[in-house]
C-alpha cells in the first residue's frame, strides 16, 4: 500500500526553522540534497502545503537545465535530477484559497484540492496511488495529518545544529517508532525514521 510519507530537516533542539521562519541556518549539505533525490526519485506524488508549493516552484523548475557552474553545488547532480524529478511528477497541493497560474512551471502537472479533502484524498491515495507520497517542508499541513491519524512515516535529517527558539517541528505531543537510522559519510547530519504510534 502506498504511504505518506514526511521527509523535513530539523534542528538538533527541534525547531523547523529559525523564530523568523528562515529554515537555511540547518546543515542543508550534500547528504540532505541526496536523501531528498532518493524520496522524490521514488515517489508518485508531492503534497505539499500552499505556502512551501510557491516557495518550491520558484525555484526548482530552471535548476535542471540552468548553465554549469561547478562552483555552484545548488546545480550538481543530485540537484539537477530534483529538479527535473520535481518536473515531472505529480503535485497535490492543500489549499483553500490558491490558483496554480498557468504562467506556473508546474501548471500542468498540479492540483490543488481544500483542506476538507485531504482526508478523502489520503484514503485515496492508499487504496490506488501507484507509489508513496512524500511531503517536504508543509509543516502546517503534515502536522494536521499526524493528529488525524493519517501519516505512515517521519523521516528527520537531524541538523547538527541547535537554534535555541524558533518554530517547533511538531505542533503537539506526539509518541514515535523509531524504524531505523541512518549516517552520510562526510556529513554530521542523522536520518532518524519514524512511524507515528496509535493514539493510546
Amino acid at each position: 500500500m502506498p504511504k505518506i510519507v514526511v521527509s523535513n530537516i530539523v534542528s538538533l533542539d527541534g525547531f523547523y526553522a529559525a523564530p523568523d521562519g528562515n529554515p537555511l541556518l540547518l546543515n542543508m549539505d550534500e547528504a540532505f540534497d541526496l536523501y531528498n533525490r532518493e524520496r522524490i526519485e521514488d515517489a508518485g506524488t508531492v503534497l505539499l502545503g500552499r505556502e512551501s508549493f510557491l516557495g518550491f516552484s520558484s525555484y526548482w523548475p530552471d535548476i535542471a537545465d540552468a548553465p554549469d557552474d561547478p562552483d555552484n553545488r545548488a546545480l550538481d547532480d543530485d540537484n539537477r535530477r530534483i529538479s527535473r524529478a520535481y518536473n515531472r511528477v505529480a503535485k497535490v497541493v492543500v489549499s483553500d484559497t490558491l490558483v496554480v497560474p498557468e504562467d506556473n512551471a508546474w501548471h500542468s502537472t498540479t492540483t490543488v484540492i481544500p483542506r476538507s479533502g485531504l482526508s478523502a484524498w489520503v484514503a485515496e491515495h492508499r487504496t490506488n496511488g501507484s507509489a508513496d507520497a512524500v511531503v517536504f517542508g508543509s509543516r502546517v499541513m503534515w502536522n494536521a495529518l499526524l493528529v488525524e491519524g493519517l501519516l505512515d512515516e517521519i523521516h528527520l535529517m537531524v541538523s547538527p545544529t541547535a537554534l535555541g527558539a524558533g518554530i517547533p517541528l511538531f505542533a503537539g505531543a506526539t509518541d514515535l517508532t523509531l524504524l531505523g537510522t541512518r549516517q552520510f559519510d562526510g556529513s554530521d547530519n542523522v536520518l532518524l525514521r519514524y512511524a507515528p504510534r496509535a493514539p493510546r
